[in-house]
């Protein structure tokens, strides 16, 4: 089964995806100035879609708590002690 969250969040997946159209492009003889403006598209919504799902599971982890809100983080996200 595929963890579509973790691969929509992953900027090697999008990397990956803006290389493909990219060299689509070329090979249709697009210019490069197209691919480049299309590979840049991809990479904003790359960023839109892992801000969206992050907001969201930060929502999703919190909803319910009365703890105002705060998020409790797993062991190996909670940064190290000073």
């Amino acid at each position: 089964m595929i963890d579509w969250k973790s691969k929509l969040t992953s900027r090697k997946f999008w990397a990956a995806i803006a290389q493909f159209v990219t060299m689509l492009i070329l090979a249709f003889h697009g210019t490069q100035e197209t691919a480049t403006q299309v590979t840049a598209l991809i990479m904003a919504g790359a960023a839109v879609v892992a801000y969206i799902i992050g907001e969201g599971l930060i929502d999703a982890a919190s909803a319910g708590q009365d703890d105002g809100g705060k998020v409790k983080l797993p062991d190996e996200l909670k940064p190290p002690e000073a």
